[in-house]
């Protein structure tokens, strides 16, 4: 992505999570735009002070940013990024998981994931090198 161009949606994920690169990549790709800047917070360089949090505030959930400055959280940052991915179905997707019952069930499966992935599979070698960063990959080795 260009630096010239602000991204509309700063994306914090763990990189030294398996799934969250997958779907980070996937993102990534779909994100022809340039709409999202994807930030690994595994990653030996982030500084999570200079974003105005602790790295357990971003390690606790899946973090977005959005050009105003403001924070959502979790499911709400899922959706916001379904709001700007331009693919089919995610606007509705968006949509629906903000429905209030469909909200707090995401909220409670989000959750679950979110404390558990940490026994999930990691990335061979975590991310100390930077080796594991979306889109400089070409291998994905569990340990």
């Amino acid at each position: 992505m260009s630096r010239d161009k602000k991204a509309v949606l700063e994306v914090f994920y763990d990189g030294d999570c398996r799934v969250c690169r997958r779907e980070m990549e996937h993102y990534r790709q779909l994100d022809r735009s340039g709409n999202l800047q994807l930030i690994d917070i595994a990653a030996s360089d982030f500084d999570a002070v200079a974003y105005g949090r602790n790295r357990d505030d971003f390690m606790a959930s899946l973090h977005v940013r959005d050009a105003e400055g403001r924070y959502h959280v979790g499911v709400d940052a899922f959706a916001r990024i379904w709001e700007v991915v331009p693919a089919t179905g995610f606007s509705l997707l968006a949509a629906i998981v903000q429905l209030p019952v469909i909200h707090a069930l995401a909220g409670v499966a989000y959750g679950v994931f979110a404390r558990f992935r940490r026994y999930l599979p990691k990335t061979a070698g975590g991310c100390t090198d930077d080796s594991c960063r979306l889109g400089h990959r070409s291998d994905d080795k569990v340990i």
